[in-house]
């Protein structure tokens, strides 16, 4: 029999399953461990031959073995971000201790963020349609590349049947999968989403483009050294991949199960700065910050940590400190706030959802991950970035995630310790 939505006047949204796929590592537990460290998964590309180009590091996936999580045949034709994001939709729901059944699949949904879909594969088809013949494409192409497979992949997968979307905010699209599946549940649609963000991109075309922004850094030789947000001497972002996955639950459904509770949502906003394709606006994003508060109702000074958007890009970052300085007044100075972006790299479409992920386990851990190679810290950024050693933080009552897109996409989440 079909289960009834559950009926409530104010319905609560928990976390109650993490995973991760990271340039750090395979696995959640193993991804913040090495945060908390302080460890860099950027090196030099392996993917491709990178030499001609004035960028070749990135922060790769490594040791991910397809096959521990498809069939032979079937792993031939999953592209990364997809494989990524089914890897770790089926380590979020393992970690929730989450039963998928015929009983209650229709409540059970999927919303993922994703900014490019499949473009290594693109890249290698185009060459391969020029050199040889059009009837030589694989008929697997289409259904591989296109961005909402990355959804579609993990409920078939985990035979979710309830409501099913993929975002593509740039980078922003991870933060908006989540905030925008927290409103599913809180409007009684679903009682459980899997959701988060996911990317694969580091391909020739992927670091070209970017390269010509003159947006990435080319700090080629010291890698785990290029990816400084907030530091003087940064010079661009480094792109990375992976997938950051949560379970989100209605606070009733997850207490009724006895779930495992990281943290709780409680405020979501999202605008556009309806500004500039690339660049960042100040007042956009603080408009977002502030409306994320308002949705919470809470006051700016109740916000402890915020895991800053902080690319690494001279923009970015100084426009972000501006942001929250707009916001949040005096109290700016007494916020914690971080770029694991400084770690993994820039995930793109995916970097909403590992982040959002962080402020979870932040709470949950009562430790804050650290902003690694800050070591000559910009004089227009002026906050407390908890440069290069993680922070014992005990009490996180409030957690902020902010994450920001191209096209002046923008998203802000709040995060909140449940024994508060």
């Amino acid at each position: 029999m079909t289960r009834l939505p559950l009926k409530s006047v104010h319905r609560r949204v928990v976390i109650t399953g993490i995973g991760i796929i990271s340039p750090l590592a395979i696995g959640t537990n193993e991804t913040w461990t090495a945060l908390c460290q302080g460890k860099s998964g950027i090196q030099t590309i392996t993917r491709f031959d990178a030499s001609a180009l004035d960028t070749q590091i990135a922060a790769e996936v490594n040791n991910f073995d397809r096959r521990d999580f498809f069939s032979n045949k079937e792993s031939r034709n999953v592209e990364n971000f997809v494989a990524y994001a089914v890897a770790a939709s089926r380590m979020a729901t393992e970690d929730a201790k989450l039963h998928i059944s015929e009983h209650n699949a229709h409540r059970i949904g999927v919303f993922s963020g994703c900014g490019f879909g499949g473009l290594h594969r693109i890249e290698q088809t185009h060459i391969k349609l020029l050199e040889q013949s059009a009837n030589r494409t694989n008929p697997f192409f289409i259904p591989s590349v296109i961005s909402n497979m990355s959804a579609g992949r993990i409920a078939i997968h985990l035979k979710a049947k309830g409501p099913n979307a993929t975002i593509s905010t740039a980078c922003a699209s991870g933060a908006h999968a989540i905030g925008e599946a927290f409103h599913v549940i809180k409007r009684s649609d679903a009682d459980v989403m899997i959701a988060g963000g996911v990317e694969s991109v580091i391909s020739p075309l992927c670091i070209a483009g970017f390269s010509g922004m003159r947006a990435l850094s080319k700090r080629n030789h010291e890698p785990e050294k290029a990816s400084r947000p907030f530091d003087l001497d940064r010079d661009g972002f480094v792109v990375g991949e992976g997938a950051g996955i949560l379970i989100l639950e209605e606070l009733t459904h997850a207490l009724d199960r006895h779930a495992k509770i990281y943290a709780e949502i409680v405020g979501f906003a999202m605008n556009c700065d309806a500004y500039h394709i690339s660049a960042p606006d100040t007042d956009g994003s603080a408009s977002c910050m502030k409306q994320a508060l308002e949705s919470a109702n809470i006051s700016p000074e109740t916000i402890q940590y915020i895991n800053a958007h902080g690319t690494s890009t001279c923009l970015n970052d100084a426009s972000e400190t501006n942001a929250i300085r707009a916001v949040f007044g005096d109290h700016a100075g007494s916020l914690a706030v971080s770029s694991t972006k400084s770690m993994t790299g820039h995930l793109l479409g995916g970097a909403g959802g590992l982040e959002s992920a962080v402020c979870a386990l932040s709470i949950f851990h009562e430790t804050i991950p650290p902003t690694i190679n800050l070591d000559t810290p910009d004089p227009e950024c002026d906050l407390d970035y908890v440069p290069n050693i993680a922070r014992s933080q005990k009490k996180i009552v409030y957690a902020m995630n902010n994450s920001f897109g191209f096209g002046g996409a923008n998203a802000c989440l709040i995060f909140k310790n449940m024994d508060h």
